[in-house]
Formats: C-alpha cells, sequence, structure tokens
C-alpha cells in the first residue's frame, strides 16, 4: 500500500520515522493508503531547510514574488478537477462541493498576487523641519500552519500564499486524515518556479506539531480546528514568544424573522446545514425561530426537503448526491452519540439519521440528516459543537431573546439574519456579538481581500485569516525616521525629541 511521506526543499522526501497513520475513503470505509507520522528531528530538519531558503526568498521583490503566484493560479486552474476528486476520496465531500472549495481558496492565491501593493508600506514627507518618516513591512521568517480535515485545499490556501508572497518561508503541517491534496499543492508550487525550501509540508501528529510550537525559529502559527486545541496552540506557541492565529470551534444560529421569505429560508438552511455533512466551520446548526407559526411551518417545510435528499458517495454517481459522508468511522459514531443525546435531553426528533444506509456503501461512514425541534439553551446538542448533519431548530418569543441567545453562547464565529425588514438587520448588524454577519446570506464567509475570523472562543490572537489581517499577520512593521543635514550637527540634545 502507497505510503506517504514529506515535502521538503521542493522534493518528496520518505519519513524514517517507522510511525504510519491509515488514510481512508469515506465514501466506502475502505483503507487507501499511509501516511508518514513524523519524528520531531524530521520537524526540526524541515524547519531547518526553510531557515535557510529565507535568506534568498526574503531579498527577491514582491513583484517576482507574485508573479511565481500568477503562474500558481494558472496551474492550479489547469488542475481543478484532478485535486477536487482528491478532495472527494479522502475527505468524502461531494464533487461539485470540492471545486468549491478549491474555488475559494484560489481566491486567496488571486488576492496574494497582489503583494506589490498590499505590502507598500506608509510614507509622510516633512513630518518635522527636513524629517521624512516611512514604515517598511518585512517578513518575519519562518511561518507555520496546521490545517484541519475538512477542507484539505481551502484552509492551507487561507495560510501559505499570504506568507510566502510577503516574504516568509512555510511549512504545512496538515491532517492526517486527507494528506494528499497539500502534498499536491506543494507539487504545483515547484512547478510553478518557487524555489527549493520555500514551502514544505511535514505529515505528522502532536509530535511534529510541538516542534512547530516551540522550536525558536518558527516566528507565526497558523491554525484552523477545534477550540480546545486552537486554545493549546495559541498558549503553547505564544508562550514560545510566536505570533497565533488559532481559530476554533463554532455553534452558529440563523435568527428566522416572522417577515422572512419561506422558499429563501428553507433553501439557505438546507444547504447550509448539511452541505459538506455539516462539517464546515460556517455550518448553520441551530435556526433559531421568533414565533412558533414560523417554527412550525418551517419544520414541515425542512422535513420534506430532507426526504428528498440525496445521500451517497461525491464521485460515480449519475445525479450527484447532494450530502456524502462523514470524515472517518470515529466521527460518525460520535454524530450518532450526540443525537441520542439530544433525544435523552428532551428534544424533538423530527428526522433521525442514524440508521441511515447507503447502499453498496454500506460500510462507509454516513449520517442522514438529521432534524430536532423544540432545542433549549443548556442542551448540549444546543451548547456543543456536533460537527455533523444535524440542524436544532430553537423557539423565541421574540427578536431580542434570538439576539441574547446568540450574543450568551460562549462561540462567536458566524451568524445571520433571515428579515426583509431593514431597520432589524442593521440593529442585528450592530449589537451581535459574533465575528461574520450575514443578511439573508446564511453563510457569510468573507471574500478574500476582507478577512476571516471570529469572536470569543472561536478565535484565539488579535488577527484573522487572509485579507489585510493576513498580510500584518505575516509581515512586522519597521517604522524608519530619517534626516539628510545639510550641514554639521551643531551640539548635543538632551531632552526628548521633538518635531518642530
Amino acid at each position: 500500500m502507497e505510503t506517504l511521506g514529506n515535502f521538503i526543499n521542493g522534493q518528496h522526501v520518505a519519513s524514517q520515522s517507522g510511525r504510519l497513520g491509515p488514510v481512508y475513503n469515506p465514501a466506502t470505509g475502505a483503507q487507501s493508503l499511509n501516511v508518514s507520522l513524523s519524528s520531531a528531528d524530521e520537524t526540526r530538519d524541515a524547519i531547518a531547510v526553510a531557515e535557510k531558503a529565507f535568506e534568498t526568498w526574503r531579498k527577491v521583490t514582491p513583484l517576482n514574488r507574485a508573479r511565481v503566484l500568477f503562474k500558481y493560479k494558472a496551474l492550479l486552474e489547469q488542475h481543478a478537477d484532478e485535486i477536487a476528486e482528491l478532495i472527494t476520496k479522502e475527505h468524502g465531500k461531494v464533487f461539485s462541493d470540492a471545486k468549491g472549495e478549491l474555488t475559494r481558496g484560489l481566491e486567496v492565491v488571486e488576492f496574494a498576487c497582489g503583494i506589490p501593493h498590499l505590502q507598500k508600506g506608509e510614507h509622510s514627507l516633512n513630518v518635522g523641519r527636513g524629517v521624512d518618516s516611512m514604515s517598511l513591512m518585512q517578513p518575519l521568517g519562518v511561518c507555520a500552519g496546521i490545517a484541519p480535515f475538512n477542507f484539505p485545499a481551502m484552509v492551507p490556501m487561507w495560510m501559505f500564499p499570504v506568507a510566502i508572497a510577503c516574504g516568509n518561508t512555510f511549512i504545512m503541517k496538515p491532517s492526517e486524515k486527507d494528506p494528499s491534496v497539500p502534498l499536491r499543492l506543494a507539487e504545483l508550487l515547484t512547478e510553478a518556479g518557487l524555489p527549493d525550501g520555500v514551502f514544505n509540508i511535514v505529515n505528522g501528529d502532536k509530535e511534529s506539531v510541538d516542534v512547530l510550537l516551540t522550536d525558536e525559529r518558527v516566528q507565526a502559527v497558523s491554525f484552523v480546528g477545534s477550540t480546545p486545541i486552537a486554545e493549546y496552540i495559541y498558549s503553547t506557541a505564544s508562550a514560545h514568544g510566536k505570533r497565533v492565529q488559532a481559530l476554533g470551534g463554532a455553534k452558529n444560529h440563523m435568527i428566522v424573522m416572522p417577515d422572512a421569505d419561506p422558499q429563501q429560508v428553507v433553501g439557505s438552511l438546507m444547504g447550509a446545514a448539511f452541505g459538506s455533512a455539516g462539517e464546515r466551520c460556517m455550518a448553520i446548526s441551530v435556526a433559531v425561530c421568533v414565533g412558533d407559526d414560523v417554527a412550525d411551518n418551517l419544520i414541515e417545510s425542512l422535513s420534506k426537503e430532507i426526504d428528498g435528499m440525496r445521500v451517497g458517495p461525491g464521485l460515480g454517481l449519475a445525479d450527484e448526491a447532494h450530502m456524502g459522508p462523514v470524515i472517518s468511522k470515529e466521527h460518525c459514531a460520535k454524530i450518532k452519540d450526540y443525537i441520542g443525546v439530544g433525544i435523552e435531553e428532551g428534544a424533538t426528533i423530527v428526522r433521525d439519521g442514524r440508521e441511515f444506509v447507503v447502499k453498496g456503501h454500506e460500510n462507509g461512514y454516513f449520517v442522514g440528516p438529521t432534524l430536532f425541534d423544540n432545542v433549549k439553551k443548556g442542551m448540549r446538542i444546543y451548547e456543543e459543537e456536533i460537527f455533523g448533519p444535524v440542524l436544532c431548530v430553537v423557539r423565541a418569543e421574540s427578536y431580542a431573546q434570538a439576539v441574547e441567545m446568540i450574543n450568551s453562547h460562549e462561540y462567536g464565529n458566524g451568524t445571520s439574519i433571515f428579515t426583509r425588514d431593514g431597520d432589524t438587520a442593521r440593529q442585528f448588524c450592530e449589537e451581535i456579538q459574533v465575528g461574520m454577519v450575514g443578511v439573508n446570506v446564511p453563510i457569510p464567509v468573507p471574500m478574500a481581500f476582507h478577512s476571516f475570523g471570529g469572536w470569543k472562543r472561536s478565535l484565539f490572537g488579535p488577527l484573522h485569516m487572509h485579507g489585510p489581517d493576513g498580510v500584518r499577520f505575516y509581515t512586522r512593521m519597521k517604522t524608519v525616521t530619517a534626516r539628510w543635514p545639510t550641514g554639521l550637527r551643531a551640539g548635543n540634545e538632551f531632552s526628548m525629541p521633538t518635531m518642530k
């Protein structure tokens, strides 16, 4: 069986650790290959390669860095179907969804192609008599990214294109559950002309991660994943003097007002809750209906739509499935356990996906779309992130109560409101304590030229990913104050310098 190793200094390198992790096809449950779990020393060797490459890459002009990314963009478009198929085989999401993931990652590459403009800095003439001031946005050095399983292409591409465009070198630690796509992305970067050692991949587990968090040569760490791990990443790396952006968990609410368009609400909720089997950090997992009539009508409509959903493998069907399997056998069991807990806690199960089986794929990791009604604050299925195709409907008596539910939740990643009233929408945008907000948009993921990130326990660190915050994260500012005197300096000055 094939074993994937690392990608170091522009080439594939077999790991000598002797430790392996299995990679499965979630639609069949069959193992497809092994991935090496690198040792601490192998991770340190990769850091050394990146540190050496930084000496020359930092001096490459922003324009020439951008030209590499322009070529990379063209290669990604050329190989889009191939990459999307890899995503589907190892993650499980349907092919069109995998293409969409790659597109959203590609948009960050397009953004990073503008680095000559984004890294210009500032300049002020005559801040004092004959004195000018300017800022330089300079690269940090070796940066690292730790990616989750749910977006093996998009999330790494939130990180490394901006980092290397800014003049840094990069080490990517992909998820061991779906490692093939990041390796293919690395191959295409080399083909685009990126010098060896600028972008490296270390496959591994906590042993490799801990080296990236503690090695003094690594200057910055980016992470996306669950909140407990995000807290660990943030606290450990920060304690070792690194910049950190660590995106954690989510429990995204969507408020449905009485004046909302019913068809728009149902169509939006179906995709937002069950797309990619709910394995999105921006998935809507809680619908907050203002009024019992709104809830009753929504439950009836959602039930009909769920009954008509096609669930199956992401490849090989004449009519593409709406939803594929979840990532692993263990995660499948975890989601089903949550469904059982919801029933025990008194929520009304409207559609139960625990016994869902796909004919011909009986060993696949499938959970059917699941719908709960009468979910209350305090229930585990309301408070905790399930990360699966489970939608909870909560009934609120008023708009104010609905907002209070969202603002009092520990997560603050994404939220949305569906209404036809502009005043209500405007008020919602202003007072909601969540990082990304949608108005009649169920999944308000910002475009690449804006920044992505939540509030509260959904983000650890001051800066969000990609967009302007991404450039700020991967550079440090140096401010220069300069004067070129026309004659000899006159005397010593011991007081605080001021501009006159």
